[in-house]
């Protein structure tokens, strides 16, 4: 017979760590909403020229919609911390987790098994943000 055990802690930052996982949270939420949007763009320009194949304003469809690729996302999150630099600030893990989050949801989308991804919020009760330890980052 096999037994699972589980452990339930309640942690008590201070002020600093709080402020920290704020920061990381919204991080996250950015990077997670960044590539959803840019997505969504690549998406909304493949059906306008579909709408216009089918209308005859265009003999086919030549513009390739590519899906979401993982690899090149993670590497574009580089170029956003030159861009935005308040993301130096917060754990690199954690924005690269944010990537592979949309990554599956947007393969589950493309293979019919979930709907559309959507936007993350700041209002939603629920705030979290995924991380390994790496060396003791944590």
């Amino acid at each position: 017979m096999l037994v699972k055990k589980a452990y339930k802690f309640r942690l008590y930052p201070n002020q600093k760590q709080v402020e920290l996982i704020h920061k990381t949270i919204g991080c996250s939420r950015f990077v997670y909403n960044y590539f959803v949007g840019k997505q969504k763009n690549k998406d909304a320009y493949w059906y306008i020229v579909n709408k216009m194949v089918q209308n005859g304003q265009l003999v086919s469809n030549n513009w390739k919609g590519e899906f979401f690729n993982k690899n090149q996302s993670i590497k574009a999150v580089r170029e956003l911390k030159k861009h935005y630099p308040f993301l130096k600030e917060v754990d690199s893990i954690a924005l690269q987790k944010s990537v592979e989050i949309v990554n599956d949801a947007y393969t589950r989308y493309y293979k019919k098994q979930n709907g559309e991804p959507r936007f993350k919020s700041k209002k939603n009760p629920v705030q979290s943000y995924t991380t390994k330890c790496v060396n003791g980052n944590i």
